[in-house]
């Protein structure tokens, strides 16, 4: 049993921010806020000095394609159909594990290092991902992407099905799986169905795109008479729970139905203004009830993977777009970053800093010029605030990154090993 000491540090908790505070944690889980006069440092491993930081629950990326980051600065400045059919697509036939587990790795030290501890993947090679995972001691909820149109459909299905059963719940319980069916468009109803009944007999929820385009939204309404979100409820992908990234062409009967069948939304506003996809109604699904969480897609649709970046889009950009500056506050867009992120993944020992939670925990290091004049903490973190001052993070209670340096990944290897399998991949195309 190891017991660990946060201590003297600031705690964002139930809606507030309190001072001078006390963490503690035996081995995974939070296990109460001692008060100093309590606290005896003899009886702990470890104690992490929290002087001058903020202490929050660990940022959740709730969508991403992480070996994407393979693609980053390449194919910029397009739309996303031109962009996927034409540059990406076709690329990522050449894709292979070794590419895969490499770009993760980068991808996973860039996370951590932006404060994420868990986040939330469909890609391919998903056993490469996962190795990654385990290894690194970050959290995710993966899913091997899945297109019923092209060749390696079936594939997919039995990839799906071999990754929830070999990693479902595994690397301490850091890892957990969704089946991936890609998207409306890149899917036929019979392919749907047995996704639906791979479900149901895993136990498995879905993680997919929905809406994402005008265009999207469009096509499919021609082609089965109703929008995506419909034509989803309709066979039964809402059924054993659903993550939906982007969700931003929708009109008020889907948010009725997405209110209704408990869909989680992944907003990812960078992916969103970078591809051009447009502006979703978040003011709407948060007033429904709706949980939303952050995240950054791929690095190639957003070229970076700062979900402390998200968090501030999400707050300016809708700002703008509504003209009403309460349409999401600093402390809705923290909550987005933390507890929505969480509870769209499906967890319910994580997004909070309450005993018994997991000890997913981020350190903010408050000493930096803008970080002052200190009126409210949750606005500075919000508008102010950037992932550089992220100092430590924890996954269930391990320290992954202490004073901003990693513990469990060689860095200087992660990015070496980027760069060889980036020349690797384009040299075969």
């Amino acid at each position: 049993m190891k017991k660990t000491l946060i201590k003297n540090v600031g705690i964002y908790q139930n809606h507030t921010v309190s001072e001078h505070q006390n963490i503690e944690i035996t081995d995974d889980k939070i296990t109460g806020f001692p008060k100093d006069k309590d606290v005896l440092f003899c009886a702990y491993d470890e104690v992490i000095d929290g002087h001058n930081m903020l202490a929050l629950p660990g940022f959740v990326n709730a969508h991403n394609h992480i070996a994407m980051t393979v693609f980053r600065s390449y194919a910029d400045d397009m739309d996303l159909m031109d962009w996927l059919q034409h540059k990406i697509w076709p690329a990522e036939d050449h894709l292979d594990g070794d590419v895969v587990y490499a770009q993760t790795m980068l991808g996973i030290a860039e996370m951590i290092r932006c404060g994420t501890t868990s986040f939330a993947d469909m890609y391919f090679f998903m056993d490469d991902t996962a190795r990654a995972v385990e290894e690194s001691g970050i959290r995710a909820c993966l899913s091997r992407g899945m297109t019923g149109i092209t060749p390696s459909a079936e594939t997919a299905l039995k990839e799906s099905k071999q990754l929830f059963l070999d990693w479902h719940k595994k690397g301490d319980g850091r890892i957990t799986v969704m089946l991936g069916p890609h998207a409306p468009y890149t899917n036929t109803p019979d392919y749907l169905h047995r996704v639906v009944d791979l479900a149901h007999e895993l136990g498995a929820e879905i993680h997919t795109h929905l809406s994402e385009t005008k265009g999207e939204v469009e096509n499919i309404k021609k082609q089965y008479g109703k929008s995506p979100i419909a034509w989803f409820d309709e066979l039964g992908l809402f059924d054993t729970g659903c993550l939906a990234a982007h969700c931003v062409w929708v009109d008020d009967d889907d948010l009725d139905i997405m209110a209704r069948k408990h869909v989680r939304v992944a907003h990812n506003p960078g992916s969103n203004l970078k591809l051009a996809s447009g502006f979703a109604p978040i003011h709407k699904m948060l007033d429904k009830g709706i949980v939303v969480g952050l995240g950054t897609d791929g690095a190639s649709s957003n070229n970076n993977l700062d979900i402390m970046e998200e968090m501030r889009l999400a707050v300016l950009v809708h700002k703008a777009n509504t003209l009403d500056p309460l349409v999401i506050p600093a402390e809705t867009a923290v909550q987005m970053l933390t507890e929505g992120g969480a509870r769209a993944l499906g967890y319910r020992d994580i997004g909070r800093l309450e005993t018994g939670y997991k000890a997913d925990i981020t350190l903010i290091d408050r000493s930096g010029l803008h970080w002052y004049p200190r009126h409210d903490m949750l606005s500075l973190l919000a508008y102010a605030a950037n992932s550089m001052d992220v100092d430590t993070v924890l996954v269930n209670g391990k320290v992954l990154l202490r004073n901003k340096e990693f513990t469990t990944i060689d860095i200087e290897k992660v990015k070496s090993e980027a760069e060889r399998t980036k020349i690797k991949l384009f040299a075969s195309l």
